[in-house]
C-alpha cells in the first residue's frame, strides 16, 4: 500500500467521522475536504474545484431552481390539490394513495420539495380532522425517495452516479432506462409500508401548548405596590432588551395590550405576561417584588400597542389576536446559526421567538427543548422554532428564506392560472427533451429556466434566496474526493481486495455484497458522498471480473438511495423524524425491514442483468 493510498484512507476516515457526528454543516465539510485534498497533493487545484463545473452539479442546481418555480407558481400544490378529498378514507387506503402520488411527482421534481408540501398538507389534515401524522409522514418520505429513484432526473444521487461512471468510461444511463426496476421497488415498498402501518405510532393531534410545554415558561405576574418597577418605563426596566425575558402582554384595568411599547410606565396592580424559564421567573419575582398569578392564562383577543405610544395612548388600543406558529428550518434558512437569545433581531416585525426544538441526530437521539438564551445551542437545519405573532401578520412568515410554516394558515394562493399552467408546460417540455435524448438533463433544465425567466414566471431574487446552496456546495466539494480516489489508485486497491474475497463467488454474492456495503455506508454518510466513493469501486470490480458495468452502477445508485434504516440517511427522513414523533427504532425496524427486502430483491433482479 502506497503512502498516497494511506493518506486517501485518512481523508475518507475524516470525512465519515465529520458526516456521522455532524461536527460541521455538510457544505463546510465539503470545503474542508477540497482544501485538504489539494494541500496533500492528492488532486491538482484544477481538479479540486472541478466539482463546481461538473455537469451533474450544474444539473442538480438547475433542477432545484425548477423545483422552486414549481412551488412558487403553485404547480406542486395544484398537483396535490385533490389529496384533501381522501380525508374520510381509512388510513390503510389513504397511506398508499399518498405514497403513490408522492412518488409520481418526486420522479420529476425534487423529492425534498415534494415531501415538504406533503408535510404541510398532512399537518393541516391532522389539525382539522384528527388524522395521524405519524401514520403518513414516514411512508410519504420513503415513497418520495423511491419515486426519485425511478428516473435519471429524480434525485441528485442518480445524476452523480451517472456523471462519475461516464467520466470513468462507462456508458451513460438513459432517462427511463432503470424506471421498470424503480417501479418494482416502489410497488413492493408501498405494499410493505401499508402492512407496516400498525407498528407506526398513532401520535397525538398537534397541540403546540402540549408539544412545547408553553405553560411551563409563559407565566403571569402582578406588579405589587412596593415593587421597584412602579413608575418605571419599560425601556428602563429589566423587561427591555433582555434576552432571557420577554414581555408578551400588559393588562391594566381589565384592558390587555399585546407587545406593549417601551415608553409605557408600569403601575401597581399591572399584570404582565412573561416568557422566561423557571429560574429567571423565581429570581425576578423576588428581586422586583412581583407576585406570580397561579391561574393559567391563555392567549385570547387582546389589544396591540405600538412601541411609540405612551401612557396617554394606552386607553385606545387596536384589537389584535396573537397566535403561536411553528416553523421548520431547512438548509439555507437565514435563521440558521442563531440562538434563541439573538433570534429576535432577525425575526420579522412583531414575531417573538418562544422556543426551539432540536432535531434528533445519531448523537442526540432525544429532542432537546431550548427555552432560554443561556443555552447557546443554535438553530440548525431540521430544528423547529415556535414563534408568537399577530394573527393578522402570520402570512409574513411565508416570506422567510427556506423556512416551512407547519401551522395551518389557510393561505389563499395568489398565483395566476396562466403562471401555473405555463410553468407546468415548461416542466413537461424539460422532461420531454431530456427523456427523448434531444438534450441532456442539464441543458434541458437550463432551457426551461431560461423560458421561465424571460416570461417573468421566475424571479432571480427568489432563486438566490430559496436555492439549497448547501447541497450544491456538498456535491461540488465531494466530487474531487472521487477524483482523488482514482488518482491515488485507492479505488483499484479496494476493488482488488474485494476481488480477492469474492473470487469464484456467484454473481449474486458479488452484486449483493456491493449493494449491502453501499446501503450501510449511506445510512450514516450523505447518500451523494456514498455514491461518489462507491461508484469508482463498483466499476473497478466489474472491470476486474470482466462483467458488464451497468448492474454494478445501478447497484450503487439504488443502494445509496435505499438507506431507510436510519433517519439521517436522507434529508426528508431527518425532517419528518421529530415532526412525526418517531423513535429511532421505527426507522431501524420498519425502514431496516424495507432495506432488507429491497436488498434481496435488487440483488436478484440486477444479477439477472449480467
Amino acid at each position: 500500500m502506497s503512502w498516497e493510498i494511506i493518506l486517501m484512507f485518512l481523508v475518507l476516515l475524516i470525512t465519515v467521522v465529520l458526516f456521522v457526528f455532524e461536527i460541521f454543516p455538510m457544505d463546510k465539510i465539503a470545503f474542508f475536504i477540497i482544501v485538504l485534498l489539494i494541500l496533500l497533493g492528492l488532486v491538482t487545484p484544477e481538479e479540486g474545484i472541478s466539482g463546481f463545473s461538473n455537469t451533474a452539479t450544474i444539473a442538480v442546481l438547475a433542477l432545484m431552481i425548477l423545483a422552486i418555480a414549481m412551488e412558487e407558481n403553485g404547480v406542486i400544490n395544484w398537483l396535490t390539490s385533490g389529496m384533501g378529498r381522501i380525508k374520510s378514507l381509512p388510513v390503510f387506503i389513504m397511506a398508499p394513495i399518498f405514497m403513490f402520488v408522492t412518488a409520481g411527482i418526486s420522479a420529476f421534481i425534487s423529492t425534498t420539495a415534494v415531501v415538504i408540501v406533503f408535510i404541510k398538507m398532512i399537518n393541516q389534515l391532522s389539525e382539522k380532522y384528527n388524522i395521524s401524522q405519524s401514520k403518513l409522514l414516514l411512508p410519504i418520505s420513503f415513497a418520495g425517495i423511491l419515486g426519485g429513484s425511478c428516473t435519471l432526473m429524480g434525485t441528485s444521487t442518480n445524476l452523480i452516479v451517472n456523471s462519475v461512471s461516464k467520466n470513468l468510461g462507462a456508458e451513460k444511463l438513459g432517462f427511463f432506462e432503470f424506471s421498470l426496476l424503480g417501479l418494482i421497488f416502489l410497488s413492493i415498498s408501498i405494499i410493505y409500508l401499508t402492512f407496516s402501518l400498525p407498528w407506526l405510532p398513532w401520535g397525538d393531534k398537534q397541540n403546540l401548548n402540549k408539544d412545547y410545554k408553553i405553560d411551563n415558561y409563559i407565566t403571569s405576574v402582578r406588579v405589587t405596590p412596593n415593587s421597584k418597577l412602579v413608575g418605571k418605563k419599560i425601556s428602563d426596566s429589566f423587561l427591555y432588551n433582555n434576552p432571557d425575558v420577554s414581555l408578551l402582554r400588559l393588562t391594566r384595568n381589565n384592558h390587555s395590550h399585546n407587545s406593549p411599547g417601551k415608553y409605557i410606565s408600569l403601575k401597581a396592580e399591572d399584570e404582565l405576561l412573561l416568557m422566561c424559564d423557571l429560574e429567571n421567573l423565581t429570581r425576578i419575582s423576588k428581586s422586583e417584588n412581583m407576585s406570580i398569578i397561579h391561574e393559567n392564562e391563555s392567549y385570547s383577543e387582546g389589544n396591540f400597542l405600538d412601541s411609540t405610544k405612551t401612557d396617554s395612548d394606552i386607553k385606545e388600543p387596536e384589537l389584535d389576536e396573537r397566535i403561536f406558529v411553528e416553523l421548520l428550518m431547512l438548509p439555507g434558512a437565514s435563521l440558521l446559526g442563531k440562538t434563541l437569545g439573538n433570534l429576535r433581531s432577525f425575526m420579522i416585525q412583531d414575531a417573538i421567538p418562544i422556543a426551539i426544538k432540536k432535531r434528533k441526530t445519531l448523537v442526540n437521539l432525544n429532542e432537546r427543548m431550548v427555552h432560554s438564551s443561556k443555552d447557546k445551542l443554535a438553530l440548525k437545519a431540521g430544528d423547529r422554532l415556535l414563534v408568537e405573532i399577530s394573527k393578522e401578520k402570520q402570512f409574513a412568515l411565508e416570506t422567510m428564506e427556506n423556512v416551512v410554516v407547519l401551522q395551518q394558515l389557510d393561505k389563499i394562493s395568489k398565483t395566476s392560472k396562466r403562471k401555473r399552467y405555463f410553468t407546468f408546460f415548461v416542466l413537461l417540455l424539460v422532461i420531454a427533451m431530456a427523456a427523448s435524448g434531444l438534450l441532456s438533463i442539464m441543458v434541458s433544465a437550463l432551457t426551461g429556466i431560461s423560458l421561465l425567466l424571460v416570461t417573468n414566471n421566475l424571479n432571480l431574487n427568489t432563486i438566490y434566496k430559496k436555492v439549497n446552496w448547501q447541497i450544491f456546495f456538498l456535491l461540488a466539494g465531494m466530487i474531487p474526493l472521487g477524483v482523488a480516489m482514482h488518482n491515488t489508485g485507492t479505488d483499484m486497491w479496494i476493488s482488488e481486495k474485494l476481488l480477492g474475497v469474492l473470487h469464484n463467488q456467484p454473481n449474486y454474492i458479488i452484486i449483493g455484497t456491493l449493494f449491502f456495503i453501499t446501503m450501510i455506508m449511506s445510512g450514516v454518510v450523505s447518500n451523494n458522498a456514498t455514491a461518489i466513493i462507491m461508484t469508482p469501486i463498483a466499476i473497478s470490480v466489474a472491470y476486474g471480473m470482466n462483467l458488464d458495468f451497468k448492474p454494478f452502477i445501478l447497484s450503487v445508485m439504488f443502494a445509496a438511495n435505499f438507506s431507510f434504516f436510519t433517519p439521517v440517511g436522507y434529508q426528508t427522513n431527518s425532517l419528518i423524524y421529530g415532526i412525526g414523533n418517531y423513535r429511532f427504532k421505527h426507522f431501524l425496524y420498519i425502514g431496516g425491514g424495507l432495506s432488507l427486502i429491497l436488498w434481496i430483491l435488487a440483488t436478484f433482479l440486477l444479477t439477472k442483468m449480467l
